[in-house]
């Protein structure tokens, strides 16, 4: 990538988080933290204590922005959930 297309990518992200509503930025955020948890948790052996920082910080957003995060926040809370399931068996797993 050259030093030019690499400017205008840069001017292109900082347009689109100018232009993007906080709560869909941070949603896509979500979504890219629960995807990175579950691919911890996928290893052999998983990476619990990657997950679990993951999970704690994920909960800590949710938690903090509660309704402020708009129409998809019980698919926030639903996805949590689910990670925090996967790594709960992850853990009681012998491989672990």
């Amino acid at each position: 990538m050259s030093s030019h297309e690499s400017d205008a990518y840069e001017a292109d992200e900082l347009a689109y988080l100018r232009e993007t509503p906080v709560e869909t930025v941070l949603g896509n955020h979500i979504f890219v933290l629960v995807q990175l948890a579950a691919l911890r948790l996928a290893t052999a052996p998983p990476d619990l204590k990657g997950a679990q920082l993951i999970i704690d910080t994920l909960s800590a957003i949710i938690s903090t922005g509660g309704d402020r995060l708009g129409e998809h926040l019980t698919l926030y809370r639903n996805a949590l959930a689910e990670v925090q399931q996967v790594y709960v068996r992850a853990a009681q797993s012998p491989s672990a």
